[in-house]
């Protein structure tokens, strides 16, 4: 496969692409909120960049999947959720952890596999679990966590609760079954529940176009009766609208599939070259990089100036100084804690075994000469 391969994006102007707010129709807290956006956006690209610079230095190991590119829609989607909406992302899920409100210090710590992470360090850049955040994960298989999610929107619905799951999912992920089962069971059921394909044009290094016979993927709800909606994920304000509508949806009864066409500004992984992409490509992602066009709007609009944007910056690249030292410093968990989280409650015959120890002790060799 060849980057030509893949259908080109429209381009747009950065100032047509983020949902214009006038001066004139604008509130004081709506031009805080959207500096807000900015703020969060910028976090998130210095965040994952130092990840990206941690794995290169052997400070993270295992996988390590980026947000790079796909800040406007982390913050624009977990703008819409209430505190007590439950969450749901796959193993690209750094940002959405650091924006659903984990201290970035506990985030750092978890990639690194320390003690102080947000998964006590055994969980690593795939599996972050914050139960007061009401975050239940990062899973590092395809499309583990739509099952799951919909089993949260079954018990949400079954108690009676006015809570919503969000549950992500990349553009791969709505080719698996589990994808059309969970879609499926949420429609009959009327589930509280929204379905979120990330879509960044590429599974892995394989475009939509070559894995989906119907690449407009939002439009699969359909085989469901489930009301769906494809969002420009370059653009903040239209993510958090969107994600708002499809929530109330939701929150309603309703069950939504929300499509956001986003942007990878890296490989499929920090160790992913991404040679599948031409140059005219890697241009345009440059051009459309949704931190600068935002940022930029943001100026031309006159909430924010060439000094404010970097002091931004500095703010947010000090931040992740700290985070980066406080997950150096922080311990390794210790072996004996390996199993602690296995469940929930303790299950009879848990095994205890660490990796490598036989099932059974094996019995004792006879020694030479002994009577048989």
């Amino acid at each position: 496969m060849t980057a030509q391969t893949r259908t080109p994006r429209k381009k747009q102007n950065a100032a047509a692409r983020i949902s214009p707010v006038t001066a004139a129709g604008r509130t004081v807290e709506d031009g805080e909120r959207l500096i807000d956006f900015y703020r969060r956006m910028v976090l998130i690209r210095r965040f994952e960049e130092r990840a990206a610079r941690g794995y290169t230095q052997a400070l993270i190991g295992g996988y390590c999947h980026l947000n790079l590119g796909e800040e406007a829609a982390v913050v624009g989607l977990l703008s819409a959720l209430q505190p007590t909406d439950y969450l749901f992302t796959n193993y690209r899920e750094h940002g959405y952890a650091i924006t659903r409100g984990i201290d970035p210090n506990r985030v750092m710590a978890e990639l690194y596999g320390r003690v102080d992470g947000v998964s006590k360090g055994w969980g690593g850049s795939m599996h972050m679990f914050d139960i007061d955040k009401r975050m239940l994960g990062g899973y590092g298989i395809v499309g583990g966590q739509i099952p799951l999610a919909t089993g949260v929107a079954l018990a949400i619905d079954y108690r009676g609760g006015h809570e919503v799951v969000l549950c992500t999912m990349g553009d791969g992920t709505t080719n698996i079954g589990a994808f059309h089962e969970s879609l499926n069971i949420a429609a009959l059921w009327n589930l509280p529940i929204v379905y979120v394909i990330i879509n960044n044009g590429l599974g892995m290094g394989t475009t939509v176009e070559k894995s989906s016979a119907e690449p407009e993927l939002y439009k699969r709800g359909s085989a469901y009766r489930m009301a769906s909606e494809r969002v420009d994920g370059l653009d903040p304000v239209a993510v958090a609208e969107a994600a708002g509508r499809a929530i109330d949806s939701a929150r309603s009864g309703k069950p939504f599939l929300l499509e956001v066409v986003t942007e990878r500004l890296r490989g499929h992984s920090v160790v992913d070259p991404a040679k599948y992409r031409s140059a005219e490509e890697v241009a345009e992602l440059k051009e459309n990089d949704p931190v600068q066009t935002f940022g930029a709007r943001l100026v031309d609009e006159g909430l924010l100036d060439a000094d404010s944007l970097a002091k931004i910056d500095e703010q947010a690249t000090a931040r992740v100084a700290e985070a980066a030292a406080f997950a150096e410093a922080s311990a390794f968990p210790d072996v004996s804690t390996l199993f602690d989280y296995t469940y929930a409650t303790p299950v009879p015959n848990d095994s205890r075994r660490l990796p490598g120890q036989p099932l059974f002790e094996p019995a004792p060799i006879p020694e030479q000469g002994a009577a048989r």
